[in-house]
C-alpha cells in the first residue's frame, strides 16, 4: 500500500469549522510538504480550483500550477500528483509545462485529469463548460493530444476541440505521467479505462470498492489495456481511543452552520451524475472523506486500510485536520507499523 496526502490548498477540509489552523501560505506548505516525507508519505495531489468550495467562494485557493515547482524543488522523492481540468488548459501547454517540471522533479509527475463540474467557476474565469457527456468528450482529445505532444517528434493534430500543426515539443519528460481519473458515471468509467492508467475512488465501504475494482479490471482487459493502479480517498480521524475519536466526529459534522458550504453543496449535487445520493453530513467534509471509514484507533484504521488492500486497492489519498499534526500523527502510530517497511512497498507510478 502506498501512503498519500491532499495539499491543503483551500485552508481546511471542513465546511463547517472556519479555523484549521491550516494557513495557505508558503511557509505553512513547505513545512508540511518536507515533513510529509519523514512520515512516509510518498505521493501529494494538488487539486485544482479556482474557487474555493469548501471555505466559500471569497476564501483563498491556491493555484496548482503555480505551487507545484516550489513542492517539487523543497521534495526528493514524493510523488507529485497535478491536478488538470482539460477545459481550463489546452494539451499543448499542459505538455511544455510538464516538460519543464520534469526537468525539476525527474520521473515524479503524475496527473489528476478532472472532467470538472463546477458551471459558476468557469463562467467566472471564461472557461468553456461542457455538459456531461461532452466534458469526457474533451477529456479523450485532450488526453490524445497530449499523450502523442509527449512522445511524438512532431505532431499534426485536427481534432474537434483541438488543432495542431506540426508541434514540436522539446525537451521531453523522462516518462509519460500516469493519469490518474475518477468519476462515477458509465461514460466516464468508459473513458477512464480507456484512456486512463489509475482509477481514484471515494472510500466507499471495501466490499463495494472490490466491485468497482472488479468491474473496471474487466472494462479495462477489454480496451486491450494494462492493469489499472486504483485508489482511494479518505478523510482520517486517528486517535488513542475510540472515545476520543467519536468526539472529534461529532465536533465537525453541522454543515447548516456555513451557508456558503450549504451553497457549494448545492452546485455539486447539480452539476455531478453521482451513484449513490450525498447527504449534508458527509459533505461537511470534502469529498466524501468519511464515507472511508478511517475513523477509531490506529489498530482500527490500519485493518480497515488493510481491507482496502484485499480489495485491490494500491493507494489510500487521505487528508487530514489540522493537516500537519494529523499528518505527524498518522505516520508515527499507522504508516511506521503499516505491515512492510515503507521502502518494500511497490511503486505504482510510471
Amino acid at each position: 500500500m502506498r501512503f498519500g496526502y491532499w495539499m491543503p490548498v483551500f485552508g481546511g477540509w471542513l465546511r463547517n469549522v472556519p479555523d484549521e489552523s491550516m494557513s495557505v501560505d508558503w511557509p505553512y506548505i513547505r513545512h508540511l510538504v518536507a515533513a510529509s516525507e519523514r512520515h512516509g508519505f510518498d505521493l501529494t495531489l494538488i487539486a485544482e480550483l479556482n474557487l474555493n468550495d469548501i471555505k466559500g467562494h471569497r476564501a483563498p485557493a491556491l493555484d496548482a500550477w503555480t505551487l507545484a515547482p516550489a513542492v517539487a524543488a523543497v521534495t526528493a522523492t514524493q510523488e507529485l500528483m497535478l491536478a488538470v481540468r482539460p477545459n481550463y488548459h489546452s494539451p499543448a501547454a499542459t505538455a511544455k509545462a510538464l516538460s519543464t517540471l520534469d526537468l525539476i522533479a525527474p520521473g515524479r509527475l503524475s496527473l489528476n485529469v478532472v472532467s470538472s463540474w463546477w458551471k459558476d467557476e468557469a463562467s467566472q474565469y471564461g472557461a468553456p463548460f461542457d455538459v456531461h457527456d461532452a466534458r469526457y468528450a474533451r477529456t479523450e482529445e485532450w488526453l490524445t493530444a497530449l499523450r502523442r505532444l509527449l512522445t511524438e517528434d512532431t505532431v499534426t493534430h485536427h481534432g474537434s476541440l483541438y488543432r495542431y500543426e506540426e508541434t514540436v515539443l522539446e525537451p521531453k519528460p523522462s516518462r509519460v505521467p500516469t493519469v490518474y481519473m475518477g468519476g462515477e458515471s458509465p461514460k466516464a468509467k468508459e473513458v477512464i479505462s480507456t484512456h486512463g492508467d489509475a482509477y481514484v475512488m471515494h472510500g466507499d465501504p471495501p466490499e463495494v470498492i472490490a466491485a468497482k475494482v472488479a468491474d473496471l479490471n474487466t472494462r479495462r482487459a477489454a480496451a486491450g489495456r494494462p492493469p489499472m493502479i486504483f485508489g482511494v480517498s479518505g478523510y482520517v480521524i486517528c486517535r488513542d481511543t475510540e472515545s476520543e475519536a467519536d468526539a472529534e466526529l461529532e465536533r465537525i459534522l453541522d454543515v447548516r452552520s456555513s451557508p456558503e458550504a450549504y451553497a457549494s453543496y448545492r452546485d455539486f449535487i447539480e452539476g455531478s451524475h453521482l451513484e449513490s445520493e450525498v447527504s449534508l453530513r458527509e459533505y461537511s467534509v470534502s469529498n466524501r472523506g468519511l464515507r472511508a471509514g478511517l475513523v477509531g484507533t490506529p489498530k482500527q484504521i490500519t485493518e480497515r486500510i488493510r481491507d482496502y488492500e484485499a480489495a485491490g486497492v494500491d493507494l489510500m489519498l487521505l487528508q487530514f485536520s489540522p493537516q500537519h499534526t494529523e499528518m505527524a500523527r498518522f505516520g508515527r502510530d499507522v504508516i511506521a507499523h503499516y505491515p512492510g517497511p515503507a521502502e518494500d512497498r511497490p511503486n505504482f507510478s510510471r
